[in-house]
């Protein structure tokens, strides 16, 4: 029996698909369906890895540990990781097939609809709900005629679609009626009910408006969802401009101040979700123009294009400050394209049309790219040097994944290379860079012990490496110590089970399992 599906689709970008689709997730696996997250072709930076070693969007791995299952590239079998004028990686089932610009990509995207489809049915034959996310707006005309993430994919599979709508960027009801009014006949009929979102203030107010628009639209509105104060991975970089992305505690003694470098092509900067939520860390976003100050760690995060964000910071000035700040103590910590940056030389020509830069000249290596991409979980074993402050991570097993393209290699005949000390990686899994099981360096600690590169993205969620850090830094100050760590994944599961819990008092889920045309208890009606 294939699976029941139900898709949501946005009047706009950002207006919180994602985030539903979680909690969707999540009520219906708490009713005890065997249910998958599906998003056909997204748009991100910020990805992950799957137990397979396939690259896929966060926002689908979000959802799948919502729903209590392993993630899983079918879930969102198109991938695309914007690269800078106008081009973006293509990766298809977990793995990267080209480099496109919009146009030739539009052209191509009807070759991808056998993938598409073929990943939908697989899992609707593996589980019973499939919630689909689509991408942007079905308003978008210009890209009807290959549309294969929101109508286009509707139709071809027959679901029904949850229209939602963000009222907090105001226009919420010309927006709800517009997109209506720009669909076809068949694709008006195939939207069976509305959610409005981000709403603050008292419903009440909002009914009259409510009442009108479904006597226009003949479309119900399911429930009106709040402006949520919820902690869920965000797929888009654009989520570092909500605040909740940046803790401000200067009313609290004994906060550390950890900066993240707010790089154009940031990658992954969920990483530091897990830091966000410790109760003694101020962690900061810096752009040209903020000052990094007297910070406790500074961070270089992952990038999409490494060589144009090392040119920024050459040209903000951030580079220098980042340098001067090092040299006077300041720990540093790169991971992934901040990783590579720390070193002497990255030569490129593969990701940017750069084809080589100097480093920040803080760690001694050079990084060459090549077309092959690295894509795997792995587990790590730090050796540290017994001073500075990463003495704290000797011998510390981590887990993580690795999504890059480059590799690193120490500098055998560097001066500085004497005594350094190496994070030593061994791969649980086969990677193409990985064949033959053999352990490989992917990171380095530098002799001073303060100053740390790595490819590993999740290393902040490992609670003891990151509370062991955040010590090691309190010990700097002389500040106690503190003892009781943060569970970053049983705080997930609790944020998983708070969103439930709101959506079931704002939505009207019966109505929602109709739709679906299954009983809420089991079965269908």
């Amino acid at each position: 029996m294939m699976a029941s599906s139900i898709m949501l689709q946005g009047t706009a970008s950002d207006v919180g698909k994602s985030i539903l689709a979680t909690g969707l997730c999540r009520i219906f696996a708490q009713d005890g369906f065997r249910v998958a997250p599906f998003k056909s072709q997204n748009m991100a930076l910020n990805s992950g890895i799957s137990q397979k070693n396939e690259e896929m969007g966060r926002a689908q791995i979000v959802q799948a540990e919502a729903a209590g299952i392993e993630p899983d590239a079918r879930m969102n079998p198109i991938l695309l990781k914007p690269m800078g004028e106008r081009h973006s990686q293509l990766i298809v089932l977990g793995k990267k097939i080209a480099d496109m610009n919009a146009i030739r990509y539009h052209q191509f995207k009807p070759h991808l609809v056998k993938h598409v489809i073929s990943c939908y049915k697989q899992l609707a034959e593996e589980y019973q709900i499939i919630v689909i996310e689509g991408a942007g707006s079905p308003a978008e005309i210009n890209l009807r005629e290959h549309d294969i993430v929101n109508m286009g994919l509707a139709e071809r599979i027959d679901a029904p679609v949850i229209l939602v709508a963000d009222i907090d960027r105001g226009g919420v009801f010309a927006a709800i009626y517009g997109t209506l009014a720009l669909l076809s006949e068949s694709e008006r009929l195939r939207v069976k009910g509305i959610i409005i979102n981000k709403f603050r203030g008292d419903v009440a107010l909002l009914q009259p408006g409510i009442d009108a628009l479904e006597a226009m639209t003949n479309v119900p509105v399911l429930g009106v969802m709040p402006m949520l104060a919820i902690h869920i991975d965000d797929e888009d970089s654009v989520a570092l401009m909500r605040s909740h992305y940046h803790t401000e505690n200067n009313d609290k003694q004994m906060m550390l101040d950890i900066v993240v470098i707010k790089l154009p092509y940031i990658a992954n900067f969920t990483d530091f979700n897990a830091l966000i939520q410790q109760p003694d860390v101020r962690l900061r976003y810096i752009q040209p123009g903020q000052q990094i100050n007297q910070a406790d760690l500074i961070i270089i995060p992952g990038s999409k294009n490494t060589l144009e964000d090392l040119s920024y910071l050459y040209n903000s000035g951030l580079a220098a400050e980042i340098q001067q700040l090092s040299a006077l103590g300041t720990p540093v910590i790169g991971i992934c394209g901040g990783y590579q940056m720390l070193g002497r030389t990255i030569y490129d020509g593969i990701e940017s049309h750069i084809n080589h830069l100097p480093g920040l000249g803080l760690l001694p290596c050079d990084t060459y790219f090549t077309a092959e991409k690295t894509t795997c979980q792995v587990t790590a074993k730090v050796t540290a040097p017994t001073k500075g402050l990463f003495q704290f991570c000797h011998g510390e097993i981590l887990s993580g994944y690795e999504i890059h393209m480059g590799q690193t290699k120490v500098v055998a005949n560097d001066a500085s290379i004497s005594g350094v000390n190496h994070v030593t990686y061994f791969s649980q899994c086969v990677s193409s860079e990985n064949i033959d099981h053999i352990p490989h360096n992917e990171g380095m600690v530098s002799n001073d012990g303060n100053i740390m590169g790595t490819y590993i993205h999740g290393l902040f969620d490992e609670d003891n490496f990151s509370r062991g850090l955040l010590n090691a830094l309190r010990l700097r100050h002389n500040w106690p110590l503190l003892s009781e760590t943060l569970s970053f994944h049983q705080f997930k599961q609790q944020q998983y089970d708070k969103l439930a819990d709101v959506m079931r008092q704002n939505l009207d889920l019966a109505k929602i399992y109709q739709i679906m045309q299954l009983n809420p208890s089991g079965g269908t009606l």
